[in-house]
């Protein structure tokens, strides 16, 4: 009940914690696509001799074989997929349901901290103006 009536008295603080929560939205698709220019890349490429196989005699059994003996490649490509679903999953269950309670209250926490801090600290000038 306090959150709500600090909610409902400082309007700003919703406006900032709605841009920590949209620097959040930015920061897990900015990881996200880095992971794909960087661990994608290398996973498929460590994978060349393998779709060469694929392409002449594709069945399910030779991807399965093909991605157990590259385990590390396999893993690099697992990691792009389940990060690339989770931040799917994550923002969809905030925009569809809005914000969980728990997350809204750790943002708010966040933007206390970096009022109390000011313009020293670095997320200052994103949320500020």
């Amino acid at each position: 009940m306090e959150d709500n009536s600090v909610e409902n008295t400082d309007p700003s603080l919703t406006q900032q914690v709605q841009r920590l929560h949209q620097l959040t939205v930015y920061g897990r698709w900015c990881f996200v696509g880095c992971l794909w220019l960087t661990v994608a890349p290398v996973s498929l490429w460590n994978l060349r001799t393998e779709f060469a196989l694929w392409r002449q005699y594709f069945t399910w059994v030779a991807v399965r074989y093909g991605l157990a003996s590259h385990p590390l490649s396999t893993l690099g490509l697992t990691f792009c997929i389940a990060m690339t679903a989770a931040v799917l999953v994550w923002q969809s269950r905030n925009v569809l349901l809005g914000l969980p309670k728990e997350e809204k209250q750790r943002l708010e926490k966040q933007v206390f901290q970096i009022r109390q801090q000011g313009p020293s600290h670095p997320l200052w000038k994103w949320i500020s103006h």
